[in-house]
Order: C-alpha cells, then structure tokens, then sequence
C-alpha cells in the first residue's frame, strides 16, 4: 500500500520559507525595475534642464531692439547646432507680433503644452524652458523659448531599463537559488531527524543519536527521554504480566484439583467458569507480552493472508453450516498491526458473521486516506438493529443470550482498533445482515 509523504494541504516549513523568500524578492525586483529607471529618467531631464537654462541665460543677453523697434540677436550663439537644420537644440522668440527662431527650426514652429508635451520638426519630442522679460524702450515682454530633442534620452534610458531588467532578473534567480540552498541547508537536522525517527520507528533503533543544532537539541533530548520511559513502560508490563501468569498458575491449578473431585453436577457448573478463567487470562497475559516486544512500532502485517488463514480454520468449525467467505483484499494491502493482534480483531468478527450469516461472508477493502484503511466485513445474515450497533461494543453486552459466548468479541476488537489509533463501526449491510468497518493504520514508507 503506497501512502504519500505529505498530507494534500499539509503545509510544508521549507515551502513557506522559499515563498516568503520569492515574494519579497518580486517585490523588490518590481520596485527596483520601476523605481530606478523613473529616478534616472528624472535626472537625465533636469540635466537637460540646467543645460537648456544656460543657453537662455545666454539668448537673453543677446536679445535687442533696434531703432525701428525690431527685436534682433546681437551676436552668435556658442553651439553651433542652432544653425543646422532638425539638429534637435532649438529657440524662438516672440515679441508682440515678432517671430525669431533658430535656424535649427527652419520652417517649424515649437508646439504643445507642459500637459501634452511639446514637439518640434519632423514630430520631435521636446524638452521646453521658457522665459518672459522686458527690454528697455520697449512695453510688451519677449517670450524666448529653449528646447532640445528629447527621443535620443529616452531611447538610452530604454535601452539603460532592458540591461537594468536583464541584471535583476538575474540577480533575483541568483538569490532565489542561494536562498534555496540556504535553507535546504538550515532545514537538513529536521531531515536527520525524520531518518533516525525511520530507523525507532522500524526498530533498528531505540533512541534518537547524532549532534544537532541547539534549537532542536531539547526537542531531541525529550524524544529520547520519552521513548526511554516507553520502552520501560512495556518492560515493566512484561515483566508483570510473567509475574502475574505464574502467580495465577497455582491457584488455577489447585481449583481444577479440587473441581475434579466434586459430583458431577456441580463440575458441570464449575469447570465451564475455570475454562473462560483460563482463555480470559492467557488472553490479556499474552497482549500484555506482546505490548512489550521490542520492535512494536516496526509493526506490519499483510491482510489478506490472515483473513484466508482465520477462514480456513472457520470452514472446519462451521462445516455444518456450509457458508461461502468471499475474501476481495489484494495480496498487497498492509496494516501497521502486530500479527496476533490483526488475527484477535479479525478473527473475532469473522466469527461473528459465522454465527449470524445465512450463506455469503465478503471481506473487501473502502477508500483508504490519510494513512488509514478501512477493512469491511460484512454478512447476510439478520444483522443488527441500528440503535444496537454502539451498545454491543461496550463490554459484556450480548444480544442473543442462546448463542455461545462471553460478549467480549466486539468490544475487544474495538479496544483494539482504538489502541492503534483506529475504529470500529458497526452497521446494516446491503445484504441485510452486519457490515463491520475496521479502520487501522498502513505502513508509512
């Protein structure tokens, strides 16, 4: 039976780790990558900016009037790429209704607003700074205006944003795989861990060895302490449970001396008493025996040969009753159960539904999940009232009081299943008689 790792929605340390890890680093990466190009975009323009300040300081001290009232430039400017044609540096001046322009503008004007940009020739994007002063002899302001051609900025600061990209693309992967790497590292104790709790768990072991950190130390330290505490635990049980048995040997002994040597009659009411005595005593002696053998949590057991070794010892029993068991378990289904305890809860319900069955017995396996099997044997015989499947598994209780038995079948099969962390529930089969669902752990690989 192949049972997963890790439950489905179970969370996972090492998982949580790296998706907080990959989370702040998108986060940093998106911020950088828009945040970097938007800070140098803003620097490279103010640049421009001062640049195109000083030229209008320097338009500005060569603006004049003539004595007709004609605005001029007195003088020539000192970068030359005013005079060439669509060069990208351009000015224009205006003066009431006196148009000036570099010759760098040719026949185009600079257009637009603050709010909608600005263009010049051939559609060029601009970078405008503009002023308003007041020449003497004259009562309107001139309105000079400086641009440069902005596409070749924002063209390098695209190509400066792809290598900007390209680096921290690279450098988050970078740091994804360190911090992969980190805390595989940092979670590799947990992993020695899981293999020595695999080597008690098989029995190979009886205590957690090895250095760890000093934060798992203590956890370590008490693990040891509770399985050293166990395993006296079940020593102790052992040791009792010998003790016990030879204790009761003698005085059981002595009381069917004495039982032979009494009248028929009264043997007949005795020795039936002394027999469950001695069953009910070799019963609990032996599951406390076996509570403490060493390799107890290595234990595995396979189903379906039990149930054909429990149903052959049965035919020969009921023989008269000539009933058909249908076993429908794979040859592969394991339970984490110690042998004789599977054949006591096993054999105790196959049992029953020798007693109670008319014709058919099936034993099939239910949708197995969270490391658990639910084993179903189920009859066709009467069955069991539903309001009565809870009572009969308290101890003691019987329904028929003419069949033969002590009512501690069922309830020993449930103290069992419980003991393994599983259940037992009884209900109305299809065919009408009882369906008896047992649920115990798989083997954990």
């Amino acid at each position: 039976m192949r049972i997963n790792k890790r439950k489905k929605g179970q969370p996972s340390i090492r998982n949580r780790l790296l998706s907080a890890a990959a989370i702040w680093l998108l986060a940093i990466t998106l911020t950088a990558g828009y945040l970097v190009p938007s800070f140098i975009k803003s620097y490279l323009i103010d640049q421009e900016k001062t640049q195109l300040y000083l030229y209008l300081d320097q338009i500005t001290a060569l603006v004049d009037i003539d004595a007709h009232g004609r605005v001029y430039l007195d003088g020539r400017l000192s970068n030359p790429r005013f005079n060439s044609p669509y060069s990208g540096l351009y000015w224009s001046l205006q003066l009431n209704n006196q148009h000036l322009r570099s010759r760098s503008l040719w026949d185009t004007t600079i257009s637009g607003n603050n709010e909608e940009g600005f263009e010049g020739p051939n559609k060029q994007s601009l970078i405008v700074v503009k002023r308003k002063f007041l020449l003497p002899d004259s009562d309107y302001p001139v309105e000079l205006s400086v641009a440069v051609n902005q596409d070749r900025l924002l063209k390098t600061l695209q190509q400066l944003t792809r290598g900007l990209w390209l680096i921290l693309t690279i450098m988050a992967i970078g740091i994804l795989t360190l911090t992969t790497l980190q805390v595989s590292w940092s979670l590799w104790p947990l992993r020695k861990l899981r293999r020595n709790l695999k080597l008690v768990r098989e029995g190979h072991s009886t205590e957690l060895t090895g250095l760890y950190p000093v934060e798992i130390q203590p956890v370590i330290d008490d693990l040891n302490a509770l399985l050293f505490h166990y395993q006296e635990l079940l020593l102790r049980a052992r040791n009792h449970s010998g003790n016990l048995s030879h204790a009761l040997k003698t005085p059981i002994a002595i009381l069917n001396n004495e039982v032979a040597l009494l009248d028929e009659p009264t043997k007949a009411k005795l020795v039936p008493a002394l027999q469950q005595l001695q069953q009910h005593i070799d019963y609990h002696l032996g599951r406390a025996r076996m509570a403490g053998a060493v390799n107890i949590l290595a234990a595995k057991t396979a189903v379906s040969s039990r149930v054909d070794a429990i149903s052959l010892a049965m035919d020969k029993v009921y023989a008269n009753r000539e009933l058909i068991l249908v076993n429908e378990l794979d040859s592969s289904v394991m339970v984490a159960v110690e042998s004789s305890d599977l054949d006591e809860m096993i054999g105790n319900l196959i049992e029953n539904s020798y007693k109670w069955a008319n014709s058919l017995i099936r034993v099939y396996q239910e949708s197995s999940q969270s490391g658990q099997i639910t084993l179903v044997i189920e009859d066709d015989g009467i069955g069991i009232a539903e309001e009565k499947c809870k009572q009969v598994l308290n101890r003691g209780v019987r329904l028929d009081e003419s069949t033969p038995g002590t009512g501690l079948g069922l309830n020993i099969v449930n103290e069992l299943a419980h003991s393994y962390r599983g259940d037992l529930i009884l209900s109305k089969s299809q065919r009408g008689g009882l369906k008896a669902s047992l649920t115990l752990p798989v083997p954990r690989n």
